[in-house]
């Protein structure tokens, strides 16, 4: 029998658990143990990738949490740890002639076996294995090649980001100066865009789009999310959910309001005004170096006519702790009250709420996840901020 799933498929390893750093950026609280106890009794996920599982040391925790027995492999792909289930994934950084990189992407595999066989292939065109989102010393193409015969998928990450992205620079109008079209399964479109937004990008109209948080710590974790139409969370059933097959599918979206996303808005570097899209130097400090915004891009990329696809809505959700006046002690008192953070934003009435938080909290709450709230706009690198009254 089908059913809904929640999954973040985009979570960064901080550290393995000798200490050894794996995402230099991320938190050292950020361990493969950590994010799946929080994944299971906190967030309420069901299906969770990270995307650092190709690190020796990462692959090693993985296979003593397999003899311990915390760990259980599916026949159909993926490791079951308690309620949820975790696709072995990773995070590659493309630059080479060809693609006026660098652009990142994520491949994911159904077992630890063929992870372990990727991460040996791997690094013999990395520098530093050990080490997530490392250079890859090939093109796209023959990364694809490689995903694809070891069964995995592959997805073009964050995909309108300023950096790191494959339309963030403005050097590539097309995917297909990088890749080979028929060899991605979904794209991913970051913090700072949504399905609307993109929906004049002709080139896009084959794929389906995936919503993740990018979590470089425990608590970003699910901030955004989607949620999957499928028999079961492993990996065959997610397959089929990014290709629409035998019924299964993403049947939502779940992310931050575009205007949240910290470059979503055309800014100076320098100072951090905003400025013009066109502008070619700042008014207010005069530095030409101005970061274009993802609005801005998705614009030069679109074309007249609104693409014919049908796509699963797209919910504009504030996480918690976005929200002005929740702090760590109130999450967790209604964490203590109502299970999970799915439980909260999903299932939990506003009457509920006001049980456990004051109303005007609870009232918040309901705003945020039913998106009705206003925003500063964000650019920059800079978060927007969530305005009341």
């Amino acid at each position: 029998m089908l059913k809904n799933y929640y999954a973040d498929l985009h979570i960064h390893i901080g550290r393995t658990l000798n200490g050894r750093a794996v995402k230099i950026t991320g938190s050292k609280t950020l361990t493969l143990t950590n994010i799946l106890q929080t994944a299971s009794s906190q967030k309420g996920l069901d299906l969770i990738g990270i995307i650092d599982c190709h690190s020796p040391g990462v692959l090693e925790e993985m296979a003593q949490l397999i003899a311990q027995g915390s760990l259980v492999p599916l026949a159909d792909g993926g490791l079951r740890y308690e309620n949820t289930t975790l696709i072995l994934g990773t995070e590659i950084e493309i630059y080479d002639t060809n693609c006026h990189g660098p652009i990142h992407v994520l491949a994911y595999f159904p077992t630890i076996t063929v992870m372990k066989a990727f991460s040996d292939w791997m690094s013999q065109h990395v520098k530093n294995i050990h080490l997530s989102s490392q250079r890859i010393y090939c093109d796209a193409k023959t990364l694809q090649q490689q995903v694809a015969a070891l069964g995995g998928l592959f997805i073009p990450a964050h995909v309108f980001t300023p950096f790191k992205s494959l339309y963030g620079k403005g050097v590539r109008q097309s995917l297909t100066e990088v890749f080979d079209p028929a060899m991605i399964d979904a794209v991913e479109l970051g913090l700072s865009s949504d399905t609307e937004m993109v929906s004049k990008i002709k080139e896009l109209k084959h794929y389906t789009f995936v919503t993740n948080s990018d979590a470089h710590s425990l608590g970003k974790m699910a901030r955004e999310y989607q949620k999957l139409y499928l028999a079961d969370a492993n990996f065959v059933e997610l397959l089929k959910a990014l290709h629409n097959i035998d019924n299964r599918s993403i049947s939502a979206n779940y992310g931050l309001h575009p205007l949240l996303g910290k470059y979503h808005q055309t800014v100076c570097a320098k100072c951090g005004s905003h400025v013009q899209d066109e502008a070619k130097l700042c008014l207010n400090c005069g530095s030409k170096q101005i970061i274009k915004g993802v609005a801005k891009r998705i614009q030069e990329l679109s074309s007249d006519h609104t693409t014919e696809r049908k796509r699963p809505p797209y919910i504009h959700q504030v996480p918690l702790d976005f929200i002005p006046g929740i702090g760590p002690k109130i999450i967790e008192k209604l964490l203590a009250a109502f299970g999970t953070e799915m439980d909260i934003l999903h299932r939990v009435t506003v009457l509920q709420l006001a049980t456990v938080v004051p109303q005007k909290i609870a009232e918040r709450i309901d705003l945020a996840r039913t998106g009705q709230l206003y925003f500063a706009v964000g650019g920059g690198g800079v978060y927007g901020k969530v305005q009341f009254d």
